[in-house]
């Protein structure tokens, strides 16, 4: 960790200024490193490795489709990516970055309405897609979508590679800079209607890199990567940030805990990214199954906080803790990391320290001034990892990044003297009890040292007469189920009254972002309808 004793709640950047590069540029860079190494595998729905490409490979097949790429579209322009996991998804998001183009990710479970918003609100001029994916008819979808949408000028099957790599032979690649526009990512929608962040080439790679470093992630190392292509974990973390350091990617279509497991013993995998309920279904699996996965060597995760239960879990099953990584898609994302060093607490009450070359700081959402060490503000981010605006939306632009080029998350939080950070709440999140201001992450945060709950998620939901009361959503562990009694006690040792949850309710599932978040809104809709049971007390 970096050795530190601050006053404010302000960290410096630590570790020197970022070089800006090119995706491009670290793909060619990559392939003279890593030449004829293992960097993409293609895996089956069943865990069977497909087709492979070494680095030279993969340099080679991205340069032909960037060249077809530049014959059809001129630099700048917005192309729209809508499939699951492919390895030509990973072709195209370099090939797209070598001829100057703006790739759009697109979750592809969107229907009409979703695929429609997102082509118009970017500008796409085209779009590569899949014909189908798990039930989702894409190409009729898209079909009836562009219709209606003379912008968007070319529909390409991926599937097609007649079509996809069709002018390869006239296309001539421009100069691109790392400044440059790469990517449109929307962002999750935890809270209602998602914004596109603007991305640029400088941040996706070097906070990819910055992970990679974190972690000890080099040359050699094996990655499963189950995450969605159309999410900057999925395509810049382990896409990006395997290829800067000569990693091998397998890359699966879904995530199947059993299948994964597979592949981690037969590969030797020796790297695991998951959210957490993810990651509590490939310990459970390997529980079951006795399967060797002493390979793995690190483990980490994002998404929400990791209760300390899993962190015992993964060391005790998969042989490596859980590292948790902060951050959001306008920060290319990640702003905070823990080590893997860490001791327990730091691992489960914070997110880490700041980054490599990224400045940290809590400052006070009315006055924006920095706060001194411990006091509770929102978290704020500066450096190359911020994005270059929200797409067409200046005003949501102007929000989020300040006039010094503060990026601001919309997180509470507090920093300690030596720049770990911990999430308090959320700005927009927080409840209102009789006046009183509650935030949910200290009441999960409290809840996920309970042995019996695997995730927690606390809302606000309407009350006549105090407003808002606390709900407190919660996935137990296999074979628990503790009763209301035993959770409002276990709390009380814990919290004050007014911080106690009125209300319990058990989940199956949660409704989940692309990205793998819990969407809380749908949790208090749900209440707000009847549609779920809270426990008795």
């Amino acid at each position: 960790m970096y050795q530190l004793t601050l006053t404010q709640s302000y960290c410096p950047a630590q570790g020197g200024a970022v070089e800006p590069i090119t995706i491009g540029d670290m793909l060619r860079g990559a392939a003279a490193r890593y030449g004829d190494r293992s960097a993409l595998e293609e895996l089956s729905f069943a865990g069977e490795i497909g087709r492979r490409w070494s680095y030279n490979e993969l340099l080679r097949d991205c340069e032909r489709l960037a060249r077809a790429l530049a014959s059809r579209h001129g630099k700048g322009a917005r192309i729209a990516v809508w499939a699951p996991n492919s390895p030509e998804w990973v072709l195209l998001e370099f090939a797209a970055a070598m001829a100057g183009l703006t790739l759009v990710t697109v979750n592809p479970s969107y229907q009409h309405r979703e695929l429609r918003y997102v082509l118009e609100q970017s500008r796409a001029e085209a779009i590569y897609h899949v014909a189908e994916y798990r039930g989702n008819p894409m190409q009729e979808i898209a079909d009836t979508v562009c219709d209606a949408l003379p912008a968007v000028r070319r529909r390409i099957l991926l599937t097609d590679h007649e079509a996809l790599f069709e002018g390869e032979a006239r296309g001539v690649l421009p100069d691109v800079a790392p400044e440059d526009d790469v990517q449109i990512q929307y962002t999750s929608g935890t809270t209602g209607f998602p914004k596109g962040a603007v991305l640029h080439h400088t941040g996706l790679v070097r906070n990819a890199e910055a992970v990679m470093a974190r972690c000890g992630i080099a040359e050699g190392d094996r990655l499963v990567n189950h995450m969605p292509l159309f999410h900057t974990t999925g395509c810049a973390i382990l896409v990006l940030g395997a290829a800067s350091v000569g990693a091998t990617v397998y890359l699966a279509p879904i995530f199947d805990p059993a299948m994964i497991v597979n592949v981690i013993e037969r590969e030797r995998v020796t790297c695991v990214f998951g959210v957490p309920t993810m990651l509590i279904a490939l310990i459970e699996t390997v529980r079951k199954t006795g399967q060797d996965t002493s390979s793995v060597r690190r483990v980490f995760s994002g998404g929400s906080m990791v209760a300390p239960d899993l962190v015992k879990q993964s060391e005790a099953t998969l042989g490596a803790v859980v590292q948790i990584v902060y951050g959001q898609t306008e920060a290319s994302p990640v702003i905070t990391m823990a080590w893997p060093d860490d001791n327990l607490e730091d691992l489960t009450q914070t997110i880490g320290q700041p980054i490599d070359s990224v400045e940290v700081s809590i400052r006070d959402p009315q006055t924006n001034a920095v706060l001194p060490v411990g006091a509770q503000g929102e978290i704020c981010a500066r450096g190359y990892l911020v994005m270059t605006a929200y797409n067409d939306n200046p005003q949501a632009t102007a929000k989020a990044i300040d006039s010094d080029g503060w990026l601001h998350t919309g997180d509470l939080g507090r920093m300690d003297e030596r720049g770990f950070v911990k999430i308090t709440g959320r700005v927009k999140e927080m409840i209102i009890r009789g006046g009183e201001n509650l935030f949910p992450a200290e009441i999960e945060n409290a809840m996920l040292e309970h042995d019996g709950l695997a995730e927690v998620a606390v809302v606000g939901v309407p009350d006549e007469k105090w407003g808002e009361q606390v709900a407190c959503f919660m996935r137990p562990c296999a074979g628990e189920r503790p009763d209301g009694p035993a959770l409002k006690a276990f709390i009380r040792e814990r919290l004050s009254p007014q911080k106690t949850p009125v209300y319990w309710v058990y989940v199956d599932e949660w409704p989940l972002t692309g990205s793998g978040k819990i969407q809380k809104f749908k949790l208090r809709e749900a209440f707000e309808k009847g549609e779920v049971k809270p426990l008795e007390m």
